[in-house]
């Protein structure tokens, strides 16, 4: 399958610091391309990257070709427009993301008219929608509501549906289900793997979780200390780890997973 983002040599450093080490992977339509690591080891910043949000100040190089183009050179112009409307993010804490004191129908349709120009019916229409196929409970009154009125689990949905609602190619998840219990989250994995399959979406799914990634990701690719230490299909990666740091994270998870047992197929 061909990847609709191609990712090659990037290197990412504030200051003195190498955040970023030469990071080369490919992340395909229609699968789930998992980038996991333990804390700092900058697979949040290799997201933030791509959809061109880095830190002020940083030094950025080398290729993120989308579409033809390598998104490093294009004007800030040209990527806002494609940022939200064609490569989307999602992130860990969807309070943090979604503005307080603006009812949840009012950030999602703003995000939609400003990308495609609709009316306000047509655009309340769309999110009752978007909503529904999230399965957010009474997604017409749920457009009145404002964020503090619905659980962890709700607000995920939401953000969701508003990184979705413009029909991005590719949406970049940065562990959107890591504050969440175990049941919620199980129900968003299932989520999100349906979404990646019946909108042909290119997930980028972010985690330090190898046991999140054993039951959705169809590639891993493992980071550490900015560097890519391995990467190949879920089957070969869990099953099969060639690199010692690999290994270790695959033998902290329950026995069970290691040895495939559980959602890891070829």
């Amino acid at each position: 399958m061909s990847a609709i983002l191609s990712i090659r040599d990037v290197q990412l450093s504030i200051g003195d610091a190498h955040i970023l080490k030469g990071l080369s992977f490919d992340v395909p339509s229609g699968q789930v391309t998992g980038l996991a690591g333990e804390s700092g080891s900058g697979k949040t910043m290799m997201g933030l990257a791509i959809c061109g949000l880095q830190p002020a100040g940083s030094s950025l190089t080398g290729s993120i070709e989308y579409d033809g183009k390598n998104l490093l050179g294009l004007p800030p112009r040209e990527m806002n427009s494609l940022r939200g409307s064609e490569i989307a993010m999602i992130f860990q804490d969807p309070s943090a993301s979604l503005h307080p004191m603006l009812t949840v129908g009012r950030q999602i349709t703003d995000h939609l008219r400003h990308h495609t120009g609709i009316g306000k019916a047509e655009a309340a229409r769309q999110a009752i929608a978007t909503l529904g196929e999230l399965q957010v409970p009474n997604p017409e009154s749920a457009l009145r509501k404002y964020p503090h009125e619905f659980s962890g689990g709700q607000l995920q949905r939401i953000a969701i549906a508003g990184a979705i609602i413009c029909k991005p190619r590719i949406l970049i998840a940065d562990e959107p289900t890591t504050a969440l219990d175990v049941t919620v989250q199980a129900e968003l994995l299932r989520l999100l793997k349906h979404l990646c399959v019946e909108l042909d979406l290119a997930i980028l799914f972010v985690t330090h979780d190898l046991g999140v990634m054993s039951a959705l990701a169809d590639r891993i690719v493992v980071m550490r200390t900015g560097e890519i230490v391995e990467q190949g299909s879920r089957f070969d990666v869990i099953t099969a780890p060639q690199h010692p740091y690999t290994r270790s994270l695959i033998d902290s998870l329950p026995h069970a997973l290691s040895w495939g047992d559980q959602g890891v197929q070829p």
